[in-house]
């Protein structure tokens, strides 16, 4: 992922209101973020337990989205993560939604899909041994391949209404 400024990041959001980008808060780490081995940044919000944010990079440019967590608990003991595949306890995995960009977005339509709590999908899938002692691995490099593909088909989900926009 090429390095972002944090005017980037901010502008990248398509999906977030005025007063969403008002309340913003990057990660306490972000100067330090090591850019060539991203393939997408996210993070929750330290200020909001409720908030999360995903950019990833769609034709060339940055496309961020505001995700929100479900609040309560599943009563699975497990559960899989869309993006990355990786089996985790089900309280490590949470229903994240998007609001929709552009007018769909503004009449209520959202998108939503199982991510992992903490938004650690770049780091889960690069662990080279299993997390469940029945969980199946393919190579790091094709499950690295596979949640950068499976992130940027989310994100373009979430903002297919908003191409025209920018």
């Amino acid at each position: 992922m090429r390095p972002l400024t944090e005017h980037d990041v901010r502008s990248s959001f398509l999906n977030a209101s005025p007063d969403d980008l008002r309340i913003v808060a990057l990660p306490a780490d972000f100067v330090l973020t090591d850019w060539d081995h991203l393939d997408f940044l996210a993070w929750r919000d330290p200020r909001s337990r409720g908030r999360g944010y995903l950019i990833a990079e769609l034709d060339g440019e940055p496309a961020g989205i505001v995700l929100r967590a479900a609040e309560g608990s599943s009563r699975a003991r497990a559960a899989m993560c869309d993006l990355c595949h990786t089996m985790q306890p089900a309280d490590q995995v949470v229903m994240y939604t998007a609001r929709k960009a552009g007018d769909a977005g503004a009449h209520g339509d959202s998108v939503g899909t199982y991510i992992c709590a903490d938004l650690s999908c770049h780091e889960n899938v690069r662990l080279a041994a299993p997390l469940a002692p029945n969980e199946v691995r393919a190579s790091v490099d094709r499950r690295i391949d596979g949640t950068k593909r499976r992130t940027e088909a989310f994100v373009g989900r979430v903002t297919e209404t908003a191409a025209v926009r920018r």
